[in-house]
């Protein structure tokens, strides 16, 4: 999606505008589209493939970033930790392998796999893998690596692969948009669909049921040279370019804010593949990113250019819940 056309759908979808009414005749076909659909895999008229091992989806009911892949490597260190030997899976969206799956490595070009599928192995400590049909990366994990529990970056809506937990993130600032269906508002399933969810998570002020997420990004890192780091308060009152192309840009921009720093801001969608002139500006100022644009920058950065990574804080209430569905899905 092209940044004049990203821009459109997220001021529709969020700023409520009224225009949003002229597309509700189609937001009315897509209701209808997705319930056939979920019919015929709950009548098993659609194949959905059951893996040799329990499947956790991480997934959102909207358009855009919620915060899926901090908290899918905060699950994977957690599952590690209680002695699984967790994998993880991603559709490597926007990458343009020619064969899948893909096992995504730290040295793998995020051209081929994936920006996001790049991160999850750079921090999640177990093995990634990546393609459009998630059953085949999942068996793939299972038969070379071991693995017993699947972890599902986003795939909520993926039918096609059965699941033992879901568990759904939902925005805390922007919530569910003007709570139409796609493409009047930003609903992929309508709010419903978290009544059937295992857990819903909050990125954000949680309420109800919701356990919250908190992220933590309290360091800066050089795109060029990963062992150069500052702490993000060493930027306080300096002015900098702040780069973002995300679902929700305003979250990296609010935790710039948190730590005095001053930035002009440069917003592009989401999976936006970036060139030189994108993040070459015409002063000698720092310019901050998040480290999903940096792993797309590595090759075009310059020294002045910054990466912050954003690291998840779940409860422990939340840990030992999610562990005991995993036990619950594995013994009965």
């Amino acid at each position: 999606m092209n940044r004049k056309l990203s821009h459109f759908f997220d001021s529709m979808w969020y700023g409520k505008r009224p225009i949003a009414l002229f597309f509700i005749p189609l937001s009315w076909l897509f209701f209808v589209i997705i319930k056939v659909r979920k019919f015929l895999y709950d009548k098993g008229w659609k194949a959905s493939t059951r893996v040799a091992a329990p499947v956790i989806i991480v997934g959102n009911i909207t358009v855009g970033g919620t915060g899926k892949t901090p908290l899918v490597i905060w699950l994977a260190q957690l599952l590690e930790k209680a002695g699984y030997r967790p994998g993880i899976i991603s559709r490597g969206y926007g990458g343009i392998a020619s064969s899948w799956p893909q096992q995504a490595r730290e040295d793998s070009d995020s051209r081929v796999v994936g920006d996001e599928a790049k991160i999850l192995a750079r921090r999640a400590g177990c093995p990634v893998a990546v393609g459009p049909i998630r059953a085949s990366s999942a068996q793939a994990l299972i038969e070379r690596h071991g693995c017993d529990v699947i972890i599902s970056d986003d795939g909520l809506q993926h039918y096609a692969i059965q699941r033992d937990v879901e568990i759904a993130i939902v925005d805390g600032e922007r919530r569910y948009g003007n709570s139409y269906l796609l493409p009047a508002g930003p609903l992929r399933e309508p709010i419903e669909r978290l009544k059937e969810v295992d857990i819903v998570v909050c990125n954000g002020l949680a309420s109800g049921d919701e356990f919250p997420l908190r992220v933590e990004g309290k360091i800066a890192i050089n795109v060029l040279d990963q062992t150069i780091t500052k702490p993000l308060e060493e930027f306080k009152e300096q002015h900098v370019h702040a780069v973002a192309g995300l679902g929700n840009p305003s979250r990296f921009f609010s935790h710039l804010k948190k730590f005095g720093v001053l930035f002009e801001t440069h917003i592009y969608p989401d999976h936006f593949e970036y060139t030189q002139n994108d993040i070459t500006f015409s002063d000698d100022k720092i310019v901050m990113m998040t480290e999903k644009d940096a792993v797309k920058c590595t090759e075009i950065a310059d020294e002045n250019c910054w990466y912050v990574p954003i690291r998840a804080q779940m409860t422990e209430k939340f840990g030992l819940t999610v562990l005991s569905l995993i036990q619950k899905s594995t013994h009965g």
